[in-house]
């Protein structure tokens, strides 16, 4: 069957025939063939896929479009929008992963064929992963009914396919819900319960009549998948849909949500009552016979989590869409750890309908404190010593109308730790978040102690984001010294072991950085001086490496080419940053290349094989619009290529690596190569212009630009060194440890 249900936009188009939308607009007016727009704006028209690719055909203009783009393009255009497709397209992939051979079967013969079988297929593979669900929408299993509803204040709830929702299995054993009659847990504790919940449907499986029109995107999800792996092709268009919608989102950073799973500890099963996109559950280690239990506002996003997750290991998975506060999926359920990123300063979560619910065990939430009635959900859905991580806004730990529920978690001993989290660590980017630790008190006795820690001194410059890796380390290593029952060795500024006694005043603040004692002052004298002789070194060496001034000449003509012509003729290589990898090695992210620094990221392990860079590879990030280029060195050679970074490896022989890097790096280059949404420009690499030039003419640019980047390199060490030298001065001034004159 054609695909003449998906679209394209003209930015769509122009990446197909690698020519820049200018040229899209002309071949509008001036080809009377062309296709007529199918959808869409009057000032953003869409066209069908099948006919634009059929007149790019026909007149030998079609560019040889990756297999990754096509299948992109064919998602983003899907009649039913990208995350219905993303969700089929899971569906499918899921069914490749686990029963490749029914695949081939179904697969074989045309589109009418494949949307006939496929319902029955995928029913072979949804009902034994998600739950089966009755025409009434109750479990199969028993053991509870999974919440539904409307949405939360957390997301809204988009169109598209509802999310899984199993049978409950709870750790330690609860009474089961009638199926017919189930409501929240505070159902029959007055007048102001919430009314009775209605379940949610498990993954429906898609009628044959709307796959049909599914089924180039399908066969090209496939045909992806057998090169790369189904969980590779999932995560890669998740994440292409991630990055091209990053208002619509909020996610949880990879290594933020790394750290949160190793606070947490090893468990065999894991909650996340608000999981978005799945990234913490996604970081948690698998182990046999784990089950993994997930609830979001979004049915969209709890049923990709539920794809996600599934694709990632064979742990029991048990999601659930509807709003987690006012309708709880896993109301029996005691976990061994429960993940969190709930929505912040959220008014309407609630607190009106739940005065009486059994989980404010510490007290009643005020309506402006909605994160502490996330965190008393967290408690109670935890076992006795369960241990609970939730990202939590900094105000969160100060707020006077939530002092007598800090009290209460500090007397009872359920507040173990708070862990002040650099700036940029997480949206909103801003401010520095604060991760609370937490434990359901069991019978041991109540700890006389909370760890308090502050990593803002390890926050990137620029766009750079944390140093990931000594946060790590810090928060790591003191809190496990502290899990011990010992105390840790205070760190000054860093981490303190604080007797609650102290905390319990008429406050009760948290803030890690109010009961710290401060860095040792004779280390910040000795610390000044040595940044201000390097910063005397810097600003010499920058002196000389100052460019000559520049002689005019008149405007050169070369003739043209572009990336993808030179990628198509062998002279280089084109590699896109991957989502995983199965080895463990630094990972050069977009904000490293942006800022200059070393890579500083990390990827989850997984089948897929990383992009390792080489010395001379040409790297370039994709989104932000600023017309950056790195050519790698030997410092930096063997890191992994991260996420929305493309890799250019030239041929020695036929190109210099710093003439290609130094050209790419052309403002008008990359304003005619990029594409412009409403909230992100994304840089296409294949689109952007280089001059036809010998290798000896190469070599005299190549030699200039790499100086030019030298100089740079030197000013961005300048500029840093003297922010550290005036904000160390500034601070030794104010305390008293350097004199004024």
């Amino acid at each position: 069957m054609q695909d003449n249900a998906t679209e394209v936009t003209a930015a769509g188009i122009a990446r197909l025939a690698g020519v820049g939308r200018a040229a899209v607009s002309n071949w509008r007016r001036r080809h009377a063939d062309f296709p007529k727009p199918v959808g869409g704006t009057e000032t953003s028209p869409s066209f069908a896929l099948a006919e634009v690719e059929a007149w790019l055909r026909k007149q030998g203009k079609l560019a040889e479009v990756p297999l990754r783009e096509r299948v992109w393009q064919q998602l983003a255009g899907h009649p039913e929008g990208p995350v219905t497709a993303l969700a089929y397209t899971g569906c499918v992939l899921l069914l490749i992963h686990e029963r490749p051979t029914v695949w081939l079967d179904v697969s074989a013969g045309s589109d009418e064929r494949l949307a006939a079988l496929l319902p029955g297929a995928l029913e072979q593979v949804l009902t034994p992963r998600f739950g089966a669900v009755s025409a009434a929408g109750v479990h199969s299993g028993g053991g509870g009914v999974h919440a539904g509803g409307t949405g939360d204040s957390s997301s809204a709830v988009h169109s598209g396919p509802a999310v899984n929702t199993g049978p409950t299995h709870p750790a330690s054993p609860a009474p089961a819900a009638d199926p017919a009659t189930a409501v929240s847990p505070a159902s029959a504790a007055g007048p102001l319960a919430p009314a009775p919940v209605t379940p949610g449907p498990a993954i429906p499986v898609p009628a044959g009549d709307r796959l049909l029109a599914s089924a180039p995107l399908l066969r090209g999800a496939a045909e992806l998948a057998a090169g790369t792996g189904a969980r590779q092709t999932f995560e890669f268009l998740l994440g292409r849909h991630l990055d091209a919608n990053p208002r619509q989102y909020t996610l949880t950073p990879a290594e933020l949500a790394r750290l949160m799973a190793d606070l947490a500890g090893p468990a065999r099963t894991v909650l996340d009552p608000a999981c978005g996109t799945g990234a913490l559950l996604r970081a948690v280690d698998p182990r046999p016979g784990q089950e993994l239990y997930a609830q979001d506002s979004s049915a969209d996003l709890a049923a990709l989590t539920a794809l996600r997750l599934a694709l990632r290991s064979r742990a029991t998975v048990r999601a659930a869409a509807g709003d987690t506060l006012r309708g709880d999926a896993h109301p029996g359920l005691r976990a061994d750890a429960v993940l969190c990123h709930p929505p912040f300063n959220e008014r309407n979560w609630g607190h009106d309908e739940l005065a009486y619910d059994p989980r404010w065990e510490y007290g009643f939430p005020a309506r402006t404190e909605s994160e502490l009635a996330w965190v008393q959900h967290a408690l109670a859905r935890l076992a006795d010593d369960g241990t609970a991580v939730l990202l939590m806004p900094p105000a969160a730990a100060s707020r006077r109308s939530g002092r007598r529920i800090r009290a209460d978690l500090l007397r009872r001993g359920a507040l173990r730790a708070v862990v002040a989290l650099p700036v940029g660590a997480a949206p909103p980017y801003n401010i520095p978040l604060h991760l609370w630790v937490l434990r359901r008190p069991g019978r041991t006795p109540a700890a006389p102690e909370v760890l308090l820690a502050d990593t803002g001194r390890f926050a990137g410059e620029a766009r750079g984001g944390p140093d990931w890796q000594a946060v790590r380390d810090a928060v790591l290593d003191a809190w496990r010294a502290f899990a011990r029952g010992g105390r840790p060795v205070e760190r000054p500024g860093l981490a303190r072991a604080v007797p609650v006694i102290e905390l319990l005043d008429d406050d009760v603040d948290l803030a890690p950085a109010r009961h710290l004692p401060p860095s040792a002052p004779a280390d910040g004298v000795e610390q000044l001086t040595a940044v201000r002789e390097r910063l005397g070194a810097t600003l010499r060496l920058t002196a000389d490496l100052t460019p000559p001034p520049a002689e005019p000449v008149p405007p050169a003509r070369w003739p043209l080419t572009t990336v993808g012509e030179l990628a198509r003729g062998g002279a280089l290589v084109l590699r896109t940053g991957g989502t995983g990898g199965h080895t463990r090695v630094p990972v050069l992210t977009d904000h490293d290349v942006l800022a200059g620094t070393a890579p500083s990221g990390t990827l989850p392990e997984t089948d897929e094989e990383a992009v390792l860079t080489e010395p001379g590879d040409v790297v370039l990030p994709v989104l932000g619009g600023g017309s950056v280029t790195r050519v790698i060195d030997g410092a930096t050679g063997g890191a992994a290529l991260g996420r929305n970074l493309v890799l250019l490896r030239p041929d020695p022989a036929a190109l210099d690596p710093w003439f290609l890097a130094g050209f790419l790096r052309g403002t008008a280059n990359h304003r005619q190569a990029s594409s412009y949404a409403s909230t992100a420009t994304r840089l296409d690499v294949r689109r952007l212009h280089l001059p036809r030039l010998p290798l000896d003419e190469q070599l005299r640019y190549g030699a200039r630009f790499r100086a030019l980047a030298e100089f740079e390199r030197a000013l961005r060490h300048t500029s840093r060194l003297g922010e550290q030298l005036v904000r160390g001065m500034y601070d030794g001034l104010t305390d008293g440890t350097v004199a004024p004159d």
